[in-house]
């Protein structure tokens, strides 16, 4: 018998370049995990590090998911009784709606439809991290524009970038931004929607700002709106988003959407969340006036400066001591807050809105770790 060939090189060797060379994305530490290592119950630790919804799902949800008989099924792969459902929440047609496994998922199908090996998304930094990490791994470049001082778009740089590069395809925008809880204005966004470039408009947090350009996508063919459950119906560990699409873009996308990208029970629970709407917009109700509150004190607090915000979270600037330490020192007390190493946030902490217990405790342990 003849022998095998000889292996030129390792196996290892086997991995596309590019994703050997990138850096992983980061995420929040599991909450199991911190729970060990802090030696606390998780029930003992304060969370205010993802920007989850403090209130949970609502009670129709954990009724409905009891109440499933059948999670031995595969999934509707078009969730055609989501989609109507939607329709209605949203004031869109059914047939501009395509549901995704979060609208994480919806993003890098997005950069799965539209870049090619050397095309580039216009990203707007400090911002969510996912649009640059997706664009990496989908062989993108990423063209950064930063936000001015104040956290606010730089339209002019924008139109500046895309102007001077033909292969920018994605421009993404998401409003009210993460990290800082600012949203661009109406003519602003009416302006990039000019650009020769699709503009994807993330809502993650739409329910806490109460208005969306969801309505716009019919009149703009370049336009794309995102939005999920994750936030404002509590179901962030379900994974359920969706987005509003022209019909020319998603009769693309569903060439390559995942047959059965989202499972039995998140459809379930986000079909018991469109049961009751005013229930969770009461909770919304609830974590904006808590924000509100939450603002005005650490704004009595000399070391940090808060950035007025219209999602469930509040940026803060660190004066006077070490945004990462101050971080840390909260930890050990069992309050979970998000620190970020990268430029322009080195000297940022952003707390997500709790209920008010959570957020006395976050005030308490601040003022306690001040006087170290």
């Amino acid at each position: 018998m003849p022998g095998r060939p000889p292996v030129s090189k390792p196996v290892s060797d086997l991995i596309r370049s590019d994703i050997a060379d990138m850096e992983p994305y980061t995420p929040v530490v599991p909450f199991e995990v911190l729970s060990r290592r802090l030696g606390r119950r998780p029930r003992d630790i304060v969370k205010l590090d993802a920007n989850e919804n403090p209130w949970g799902p609502s009670p129709k949800v954990t009724e409905a998911l009891a109440n499933q008989e059948y999670y031995s099924i595969y999934p509707d792969p078009g969730q055609q009784t989501l989609r109507d459902a939607l329709a209605e929440y949203v004031g869109a047609s059914a047939e501009r709606i395509m549901v995704g496994h979060g609208s994480d998922e919806l993003i890098d199908l997005i950069m799965r439809g539209f870049i090619e090996p050397g095309d580039a998304i216009v990203d707007c930094p400090p911002t969510f991290g996912m649009y640059r990490f997706d664009a990496q791994v989908n062989r993108g470049r990423v063209i950064k524009v930063w936000r001015k001082s104040d956290f606010s778009l730089d339209v002019g740089g924008i139109e500046g970038a895309i102007g001077q590069e033909p292969r920018a395809k994605l421009l993404f925008i998401t409003s009210p931004n993460n990290p800082d809880g600012g949203v661009p204005s109406d003519e602003d966004l009416l302006r990039l929607l000019d650009l020769p470039v699709i503009v994807i408009v993330d809502e993650a947090y739409g329910e806490f700002l109460g208005r969306s350009m969801a309505g716009l996508v019919e009149r703009y063919s370049n336009l794309i709106v995102l939005r999920t459950f994750s936030k404002w119906a509590g179901l962030a560990g379900l994974r359920v988003g969706y987005g509003i699409f022209p019909g020319w873009i998603l009769e693309q996308l569903w060439k390559i959407k995942q047959p059965y990208n989202v499972n039995v029970a998140g459809t379930v629970a986000a079909l018991a969340s469109l049961q009751d709407v005013a229930y969770l917009h009461e909770n919304v109700a609830r974590i904006i006036a808590e924000r509100e509150r939450l603002l005005r004190e650490l704004g009595r607090l000399g070391f940090l400066k808060p950035y007025p915000s219209n999602a469930n979270f509040i940026l803060c600037r660190v004066v006077g001591q070490d945004a990462c330490e101050l971080k840390a020192r909260l930890e050990q007390r069992g309050v979970l807050i998000r620190y970020y190493d990268t430029p322009r946030l080195t000297d940022h902490i952003r707390i997500s809105v709790g209920r008010r217990e959570q957020n006395d405790a976050l005030l308490a342990a601040l003022l306690d770790s001040a006087g170290q």
